[in-house]
């Protein structure tokens, strides 16, 4: 036979042809296969009955989904980045990523879209400092207690202020910041009661 030439069939499968809402697609198994759970997956890697995958007559799999928004969700497939052209509305892309189950992307727009609200909302992120004073063996509760929106910035141990027997605490003065929505008008949520209780603990020493 003739060595060196690829058979038709092994060539035309591990390129596959997409008919998305009229608009032709053409990318690899592998990049579709990318994600194992996805709709695309299931569509060219088990072609089979139970999916009931329609092919026009260019044997192109038929989409029924709207071509904009695949091209991102084809790219992300590719090469793992979420780019969006910005014409493009990100919860188009979101809603197409949610149909094809991908479910990395889903998370990826979904955090754009609340990092872009985040943006438009309020202008530069205004930050509220607090500094907590506690001791060594509070900070673990102190941080896991810490309400909601409070992240915690630095840790400055100013070295045991007091001695009690041979007791010897270290104190660490604890600095949290949480962002100021424009949602909160700079009204700071108070902390959970027990950091409170270690806070006036804190302030009493």
């Amino acid at each position: 036979g003739s060595a060196g030439a690829v058979s038709p069939p092994a060539a035309a499968s591990k390129w596959v042809r997409l008919n998305v809402g009229g608009t032709y697609f053409v990318s690899t198994r592998q990049t579709l296969c990318r994600e194992p759970k996805s709709f695309l997956c299931r569509l060219c890697c088990q072609d089979g009955p139970e999916l009931g995958s329609d092919k026009d007559e260019t044997g192109a799999y038929l989409i029924d989904r709207d071509p904009t928004y695949f091209g991102p969700i084809l790219n992300y497939l590719r090469h793992g980045k979420l780019i969006i052209n910005k014409e493009l509305a990100e919860e188009g892309v979101l809603e197409e990523a949610e149909f094809y189950n991908i479910a990395s992307l889903v998370r990826l727009v979904k955090e754009r879209i609340r990092d872009n609200e985040n943006r438009t909302s309020q202008g530069p992120v205004k930050h509220v400092y607090r500094v907590l004073q506690c001791q060594e063996e509070e900070l673990t509760q102190m941080v896991s207690t810490m309400s909601d929106g409070w992240k915690f910035e630095q840790l400055i141990s100013i070295g045991s202020s007091y001695n009690y027997g041979n007791e010897d605490q270290a104190e660490f003065l604890c600095v949290v910041s949480r962002e100021l929505n424009n949602s909160t008008n700079g009204i700071v949520k108070e902390p959970s009661e027990k950091a409170k209780i270690l806070q006036e603990r804190g302030s009493r020493m």
